[in-house]
Order: C-alpha cells, then structure tokens, then sequence
C-alpha cells in the first residue's frame, strides 16, 4: 500500500516489460543467454528509470534464481561476505543458484569490488551491477572483463505512453478501479518531458491522481468514485499533467534505478 507506483509497476513477466529491444529483442544476446539459462553477471548501463532494477528482477524469477538485492553506497564487505556465504550454502544444499543485485555499483570502492571477483569468476554468485556511470570508467577493470555490459537507452514515447496507459488500467497495481478521465495531451505530455524516464512519468501520473480533490490515498479515491458516480471522476487534462510533473521534481529526488 505504501509503494510508490513505479515499484508496484515494475513488470512480473519478461512478456510485460517494456522497452530496450536491442538487447532483449529477438535473437538479441541478453535474449538468447536467458533462453539458453545460461546468464552470465552483467553490468546494466544507462539512464535512471529505463528497466535495470526492473530487468535484474525478472532475470531471477526466469532463471529461478535467489535474489539479493543491495545499494552499493550502504552495503559494506562485511556484508557481501555474508551474502557470498549464503550463497555458497544454497549451492551446497540443493544447488539453488544466487543472483546479487547491485545497484549504484559505481559507489562500491575497488577494495569492495576485489571480494566479489573470486566468487564472480566461480560461478558461486552471479552479479547484476547497475549504474548510471560508463563501467569502464568507475568499475574495476577485473570485474568489468568478467561481465557482460549491455547499454540501457532511455524509453520512447511510445513506451512511456505504453507504461502509463498500463498503470491507468491495472485494477490491482495500478488506477484500474478509478474513474479517471484523461486526456491525450495530459499523456502526451509526459510521455515527452520525461526524457525517456518512465519513473518520472509513473510519478507524475501518482501526484495528479492522489492531488485529485485534496485526497491523500488510492482508497480514498476509490470510495470517492464509487459513492459518488461522477462526482468521484478524477479529470486530468493538460494543465494538471503540467503541474504534476514540476511538482515531482520538487518533491522527489530520484537516483539510481
């Protein structure tokens, strides 16, 4: 109830995700390596709110892989010696495969880095590493030869309007059980001044639907729309997709993926 629309969004299926055909097109490599099983650790590269986290997460579902997850700015070697360790043990005991998400990898000191190589090239974990920073400038040169880089690019307007479009009609993630009435200026616009962000598209849609009438929380607005009829329709036009979207950028600093 508490999470943000962008996380409760984030794709469950590789069929649902959105965006980076390149890499996940047909025939393309990180395509072929997940149809094989055979995923190698990876560096995702590229600008915040275009599908790392989101990627890294489904790799884990489809290769059916135990996912830890950790912010390379808050975790410390103590840390990822635990999580190497238990990974170790998954393997010994039922050969239960461990994928470390680290995101902001760029933040995680060369020292850090070292104690991750054995484990990396053995095969005991495997690394997904995101950054919005070239790898081969901010990560150790021994880590990055042991991965696969792919380059994120951000999200066209068509996708962005695809992700939107998705959370306004997704009754359990999203606004599906709104009365929302929105124009296609409102989306167009986002869709546009976004810069391919689709995090920073999501929120903005949040902030015009909760602003809407002074309420604070889908399930005001959800009882509002359905006692009401359309009293309770939520309008967002033009002019509230506008506002929306400087308004995030006052209240949100979004970093990382």
């Amino acid at each position: 109830a508490v999470e943000p629309l962008a996380v409760r969004m984030r794709p469950r299926r590789l069929d649902e995700y959105v965006g980076q055909e390149h890499i996940l097109g047909e025939d393309k490599l990180l395509r072929r390596m997940l149809e094989a099983d055979r995923i190698t650790s990876l560096i995702f590269y590229g600008p915040p709110g275009t599908g790392k986290t989101a990627l890294a997460e489904l790799i884990a579902v489809h290769s059916r892989s135990h996912f830890e997850r950790a912010n390379a700015a808050a975790v410390g070697v103590k840390e990822i010696r635990q999580v190497l360790e238990a990974a170790r043990q998954r393997l010994a005991d039922d050969q239960h495969r461990t994928i470390l998400f680290l995101d902001e990898i760029h933040r995680f000191n060369r020292a850090q880095q070292d104690v991750l190589l054995g484990d990396v090239e053995r095969g005991i974990v495997t690394l997904i590493g995101a950054t919005t920073e070239n790898p081969f400038f901010a990560i150790n040169s021994p880590l990055v030869s042991r991965s696969q880089i792919f380059q994120f690019e951000p999200l066209g307007e068509t996708e962005i309007t695809t992700i939107l479009q998705r959370a306004l009609a997704n009754e359990k993630h999203g606004y599906g059980t709104l009365h929302i009435r929105i124009t296609d200026e409102a989306i167009a616009h986002w869709a546009t001044i976004c810069d391919g962000d689709a995090r920073r598209a999501l929120t903005a849609l949040e902030i015009a639907v909760l602003s809407a009438g002074d309420c604070h929380s889908p399930s005001v607005l959800r009882a509002e729309s359905e006692d009401a009829g359309d009293a309770g329709q939520i309008v967002i036009d033009l002019e509230v997709a506008e506002q929306s979207i400087q308004r995030k950028a006052l209240v949100y600093d979004v970093t990382g993926d």
